[in-house]
């Protein structure tokens, strides 16, 4: 038995001038998804079952770039993305280009555990969620207005906004952060989940890190990884499985190797990660200015934070 021990993100990389209740609001959020997950930890819920719905209630809230809320492609459009991964047996499952999913991290589930496959994308992982009966919205649902006057200002600016990058003026959200979740229990089995609408302006068809088993999100023996920010970096990098790498082959801790791969994986790129390993610690870290997280341990440990 070991501890149990829980990390989430909504995203790295955050506009220092943020208005205090937009920081707030979202401060609000981890708190209360990080309060979810410890109290179904605390009766005996499995990683995976925990990293799922933690991730669920942080896509079902608009605060964050996930389910509801999701950055709009360039047809003012959602596609929206996750991935999960069991470490026990290192099980995975993961979806892109939802257009109607209400949460993407469960049909991601569903592929793991129903299907014969790892991924699926776009109309054959709609169809898999109308065979599978989850819950199915009008595209609207998942549409603000605050994401319809952020693709605004990108196609005025004719730029892609990254998650790391978020507007200071005009139609300010509270963060375009891809949303994640990693978790140990009492058995030392670890988790990871991770969620996202992806970048605003986007490229129709265009597929993130968050999706990606070893990019975005990682579990296996050892560690639950998810990552947040710039996904094209995080692929070139296979962030999420260069931690449990490190800790693998050179021995590393966990928060040793979260910080080398930080470090010495991204070259420019900027991004954050959120980590657990299977003896009960937690760790984060990132190269960007802040990153939207909460961590807590069996022992007592809390902490949510946005800055260094």
């Amino acid at each position: 038995m070991v501890g149990w021990a829980i990390a989430v993100h909504g995203g790295a990389g955050v506009d220092p001038n943020l208005p205090t209740d937009r920081q707030e609001q979202a401060k609000l959020l981890l708190t209360r998804c990080l309060n979810l997950g410890i109290s179904a930890l605390r009766s005996s819920a499995s990683a995976i079952d925990v990293v799922e719905l933690v991730v669920r209630e942080l896509e079902t809230d608009p605060i964050f770039n996930s389910g509801r809320g999701s950055a709009l492609t360039e047809n003012g459009t959602v596609e929206m993305e996750a991935s999960i991964m069991d470490g026990s047996g290192r099980k995975c499952g993961a979806v892109s280009g939802l257009t109607s999913v209400k949460n993407p991290v469960s049909l991601a589930r569903l592929v793991m555990d129903k299907s014969p496959h790892s991924y699926l994308a776009f109309s054959g992982a709609e169809n898999f969620a109308k065979q599978m009966g989850v819950e199915r919205m009008e595209n609207d649902y998942f549409i603000t207005e605050d994401n319809v006057g952020m693709l605004k200002q990108a196609k005025e600016a004719n730029s892609i906004l990254f998650d790391y990058r978020i507007p200071t003026s005009g139609y300010e959200s509270c963060g375009v952060g891809t949303v994640g979740c990693v978790v140990v229990d009492s058995q030392g089995r670890c988790a990871a989940a991770t969620s996202t609408g992806g970048l605003m302006n986007k490229k129709v068809g265009r597929i993130g890190d968050s999706p990606l088993i070893g990019a975005g999100t990682y579990a296996c023996d050892v560690c639950g990884v998810s990552c947040t920010g710039e996904g094209e970096a995080i692929i070139r990098g296979t962030v999420a499985r260069e931690v449990a790498a490190v800790m693998e082959y050179k021995g590393l801790g966990l928060q040793a190797a979260v910080d080398f791969v930080i470090k010495e994986r991204l070259d420019d790129g900027k991004a954050g990660v959120i980590a657990v390993s299977e003896k009960g610690e937690v760790a984060y870290g990132f190269n960007c200015v802040g990153m939207f997280r909460g961590c807590a341990t069996e022992d007592g440990f809390m902490e949510v934070g946005i800055w260094e």
